[in-house]
């Protein structure tokens, strides 16, 4: 229910403020603005304090937005008014009217994530969970259950690591750097603290995909192996197994963590055949003993064990907050590594070297849009600055449709005195039309390729 509605405010929203950033700075640079429009098609809405003033206008389409100034290129304009159309101006306050739709979302940006940072959001602790053999955390000797004190790429310090997010990005940024990661852990039993170095220089850059965190091992923080709700007819509850109840062993081998234990029913129907297990429960301090035979399903491709129960706790939580100035210095430091990996991402992809699945469309975007309204205000705030950043940092490449397209010609004027002809002109916004729509098409076919799978 929430997944339409929060798209459409999401998308107004970023949009209204790049199409202010223009106006805002067009009229500081005295350009006359003749209209101001939210979306695109039909007008719903529309305001205009004189007939000599700006027309602000909300139109039916919500996927985009203009800001139209007074331009000889395009209309004529009266010779009294020549000095208030934007191609008369010098240029630099066109390279500033241009620049200051990105720069709005990426200030947008620094904003919400300080907001988040002065609400404060509770996030899951970083406490690891027991890797799967063979995975690079295994290799790299995390057992489960140490928590992340710091991390940091080899080669630089480390940073303090107050939540799981915040160690899921440093892997993000290490793995997409293609740079050793060093973990400063401290014991599950309050133990001194060691270290572990996590090669992920050893990833491909192929590799760094949906399935990232499933290579290192570490997929998620440390949850109690418990049962939750069961089902009546599932092989739990036929079991005697009660919700609450915490699994300590399978077959005699401990279960540690929610993600381990839902690893070892799903390995159980590996091979086809329903195989009958020792469990052995705590339940209100007492241990006993019980035999369950998972149900043998199919998923996908493959046979994987099921027990008809919710399996796994909440991971422990911690809140994160911090201060007005340090809030601040926070959201400017991830509006900067955020643009930054979007960029290193985007370069990455276009030479082949990171897989053009990494693009999502507005499907996704939708999704994304929804799920995070639905877990609160704080995630939604969280995903809009995401997006913020990402529509800030894309309208900033050197492509002719695009804000940095015109950059790029202004650039060129700077450089030579004369301005791109016409005729360049012209191939250079085709040019750039067909490599949007490229980009647009491999979008929609990954936003399908995720629905359907």
């Amino acid at each position: 229910m929430l997944t339409l509605p929060a798209f459409i405010v999401a998308i107004a929203l970023l949009i209204a403020i790049h199409e202010y950033g223009h106006y805002r700075m067009a009229v500081a640079c005295g350009v006359k603005v003749l209209r101001f429009s939210i979306g695109f098609g039909k007008p719903l809405w529309r305001w205009q304090a004189n007939p000599s003033s700006t027309e602000f206008v909300l139109a039916l389409i919500p996927l985009g937005g203009f800001v139209k100034m007074l331009d000889e290129r395009e209309a004529p304009v009266a010779p009294d008014e020549r000095h208030l159309a934007f191609n008369t101006q010098p240029l630099s306050r066109r390279a500033a009217i241009v620049l200051a739709g990105p720069m709005a979302n990426l200030l947008l940006a620094v904003f919400l994530y300080a907001g988040v940072s002065w609400i404060g959001v509770e996030q899951p602790e970083a406490i690891l969970s027991p890797p799967p053999m063979g995975s690079l955390a295994s290799k790299a000797g995390i057992q489960g259950g140490e928590r992340v004190v710091q991390a940091g790429a080899v080669d630089a310090d480390v940073s303090d690591v107050n939540s799981f997010e915040d160690l899921r990005w440093a892997l993000t940024q290490g793995a997409i750097n293609r740079e050793d990661v060093r973990l400063i852990l401290a014991g599950a039993s309050g133990s001194a603290e060691h270290e572990v170095l996590l090669p992920l220089s050893t990833l491909e850059s192929s590799q760094v995909d949906a399935d990232l965190f499933a290579r290192m091992g570490i997929t998620g923080p440390l949850t109690r192996p418990t049962i939750g709700q069961t089902e009546a007819d599932g092989a739990a509850a036929l079991a005697g197994l009660l919700e609450g109840d915490e699994v300590q062993s399978i077959d005699g081998k401990p279960v540690l963590d929610g993600q381990e234990l839902r690893r070892v029913i799903r390995a159980s129907g590996a091979n086809g055949q329903a195989q009958a297990q020792r469990w052995k429960i705590l339940r209100q301090g007492q241990l006993l003993e019980f035999t369950l035979t998972p149900k043998i399903v199919t998923d996908g491709d493959t046979t994987v064990g099921r027990i008809g129960a919710f399996v796994g706790s909440r991971p422990t939580f911690v809140t994160v907050q911090y201060g007005p100035f340090e809030g601040l210095s926070r959201g400017m430091a991830q509006t900067w590594d955020v643009s930054v990996l979007t960029l290193t991402m985007m370069g990455k992809m276009l030479v082949g070297e990171a897989s053009l699945k990494n693009i999502s469309g507005p499907l996704t975007i939708a999704d994304f849009a929804g799920k995070s309204a639905g877990m609160g205000v704080v995630q939604y705030l969280v995903f809009l600055a995401l997006v913020s950043v990402s529509l800030g940092v894309l309208n900033l490449l050197p492509l002719p449709v695009l804000d940095g397209g015109h950059l790029m010609y202004y650039l060129w004027e700077a450089v030579t005195g004369k301005p791109v002809s016409d005729l360049w002109m012209e191939r250079l916004q085709r040019g750039g039309i067909a490599l949007l729509v490229v980009m647009m098409a491999i979008a929609f076919f990954n936003d399908i390729a995720r629905l359907l799978g």
